[in-house]
């Protein structure tokens, strides 16, 4: 675990609304996922900086047992061309601690991850916290994932 401070960056994708009471998140971003990689979202992202994949976890009515917004993109240059049924948000700087996890990613590593997050002494804002696909995350049976949290 790092803290880092990060600049401002745009992002568009395909987002849903949930919470993670009985377990409602775990079902609604497992189907955004399907519905990402089904319907081919990563190759109608307009305007993109690469391929890497955040996943990103804002708009929080207060923390994480109330509900907030999941977007699943791109990192783009600019929220200029949103297409229709997509979200554009723009992700401001901030102090982050960086943590990572490792693992299947059909084994629920990532889940994991969130409940040891959701269980830590973080001084969170709860402005916007994202995971990272990036380049080590293109094995599914062996990815590696960053998460970045926002801190106070």
């Amino acid at each position: 675990m790092k803290t880092i401070k990060t600049e401002p960056f745009c992002v568009i994708g395909i987002s849903v609304r949930t919470t993670n009471e009985n377990g409602q998140g775990a079902i609604d971003i497992g189907g955004l996922w399907g519905r990402f990689f089904g319907e081919q979202v990563l190759e109608t992202i307009p305007n993109k900086v690469d391929d890497t994949i955040y996943s990103i976890y804002t708009e929080y009515e207060r923390d994480h047992t109330r509900p907030y917004t999941t977007i699943i993109g791109c990192k783009v240059v600019h929220l200029n061309e949103i297409p229709d049924g997509m979200k554009g948000i723009r992700i401001e700087g901030g102090t982050y601690v960086q943590l990572s996890a490792r693992g299947d990613m059909q084994q629920g590593f990532v889940g994991s991850k969130w409940y040891e997050i959701w269980n830590s002494d973080l001084n969170r804002s709860y402005t916007a916290d994202y995971e990272v696909y990036g380049e080590k995350a293109h094995n599914p049976a062996d990815a590696e994932v960053d998460f970045l949290i926002a801190i106070k």
